[in-house]
């Protein structure tokens, strides 16, 4: 019979199921789902399958191996809470575009808020790896919402890093706690992959800038409280940009309407508007002229860890694929029999494997200020988000017709994590990333 992963919550999968004995085989915090199993009241094959998901995949429970102690505790801690806070929301939350603020705070009281943010503005202090650790386990339970958590610390890292005592302590201690929510401006309606050619003006008079513009597609625009803007404050090119931080309340500062979009249906997406809005000097991050360097410093960041919230997806998708071969009979036989269906799955734990390790390779190297850094955190992101999209999508073609239908958890993975292949730099840039620096190697 077929594998049917539910939400709690979602009236429409209960009344589809009354035909059906409900029997809850295993709540495993690696896997962060409810399998649900849908068996016909005659039917011995919940006892069989109970006995069949004991066991996760080597591969799966590969996701701890190499770990510190101190790791594997706080990624048992983001498995529990995917589990127990995300999972059984997830599909809600994409239905009825919420936004989960309560949810997030609660994730921030675990320290997941400012998680590589220094200690004394209320940051956790821990490394890059253990940020994408953190985010993997995170996105098992809902891709949308660790995907905004990742944006929301990596803004609270750009304060941290590139701010003042005076602004890191404004700022940071409410972000951290998630009291107050961040977004990241820097793509503009005619500027996208070429992020130097922004347009946004910041002009100085007296003690404020002066902005006008707009920024596009930003995450949490208009429901987050702290915006952290790229701007033009002098000539042409990089060099003419600077970073300013502008609050929620300001005047002149407005939004758009709210995106319709594929999938990050938990986090809202609007415009960004600037219409003379004066924002103070004593906001402004490092110097003038230094914001395209801290914009894609950044970036580097959250390349990875936006790759990390892909490794998350692909986590879950190999799950629920491979229990519902497993369980699904096709032709007298369970489909897990059938040798092209366990290829496939051997292709899609190795994908998984590969691309977890290269997340982690390229997270230490960003940590250690590594030369070879940016190209890792670009490889990562391309390749990770390319292969984990894959191994999604195929998880779903083994669902047949069920994993069309929303009832089933593997479709929203395929549209939560297919734009992670465009935004924080498209793949195509990654290529030019990558391919530039090895021919400018000496």
């Amino acid at each position: 019979m077929p594998v049917k992963t539910t939400h709690q919550g979602n009236d429409e999968s209960k009344r589809k199921s009354t035909d059906f004995i409900l029997c809850i085989v295993e709540f495993i915090p690696v896997r962060c789902h409810w399998l649900v199993l849908a068996v016909e009241s005659s039917s011995g094959e919940a006892e069989e399958a109970t006995r069949l998901s004991n066991t996760a995949p080597l591969p799966l429970r590969g996701s701890a191996q190499g770990l510190t102690d101190e790791q594997k505790e706080f990624q048992k801690v983001a498995f529990d809470f995917a589990a127990n806070e995300m999972a059984p929301h997830m599909a809600e939350w994409d239905q009825k575009e919420i936004f989960p603020v309560e949810t997030m705070r609660k994730a921030a009281q675990l320290g997941f808020g400012g998680i590589y943010v220094q200690p004394d503005v209320g940051g956790s202090g821990l490394s890059r790896l253990d940020t994408s650790i953190i985010f993997e386990a995170l996105s098992t339970g809902c891709v949308s919402t660790t995907a905004y958590i990742s944006i929301h610390n990596m803004c609270a890292w750009m304060i941290d890093t590139f701010g003042n005592d005076e602004q890191r302590e404004k700022f940071c201690p409410d972000l951290c706690s998630m009291e107050k929510f961040a977004s990241y401006c820097l793509t503009e309606p005619g500027s996208g992959s070429d992020a130097a050619s922004l347009l946004t003006s910041a002009q100085r008079k007296g003690d404020h800038y002066i902005l006008n513009g707009s920024k596009a597609f930003i995450s949490g625009g208009g429901d987050t409280d702290v915006y952290v803007v790229m701007c033009r404050t002098g000539g042409k090119g990089p060099k003419g940009i600077s970073c300013l931080v502008v609050e929620k309340g300001t005047p002149g500062l407005s939004f758009g309407k709210k995106e319709k979009k594929v999938g990050w249906n938990s986090q809202p997406t609007r415009a960004v508007i600037f219409e003379d809005c004066a924002v103070p000097v004593s906001n402004r991050l490092g110097e003038e002229g230094q914001g395209f360097g801290i914009a894609m410093r950044g970036l580097n960041g959250g390349r990875i860890n936006i790759a990390s919230c892909s490794l998350g997806a692909a986590h879950a998708s190999v799950q629920l694929a491979r229990d519902h071969l497993l369980v699904r009979k096709q032709f007298g036989e369970t489909l897990s029999n059938n040798q092209f269906l366990q290829f496939k799955l051997a292709e899609m734990a190795t994908k998984l494997v590969a691309s977890r390790l290269l997340v982690r390779e390229a997270a230490t190297a960003l940590q250690e200020g590594r030369p070879d850094a940016v190209s890792l955190c670009s490889m990562a992101k391309l390749f990770v988000t390319d292969e984990c999209f894959d191994i999604c999508n195929q998880a779903l073609q083994m669902h047949g017709g069920y994993g069309y239908l929303k009832d089933y958890a593997v479709q929203q993975f395929v549209r939560d994590i297919r734009v992670h292949q465009i935004l924080e730099g498209t793949n195509e840039v990654m290529r030019m990333i990558i391919s530039r620096n090895l021919l400018t190697e000496s």
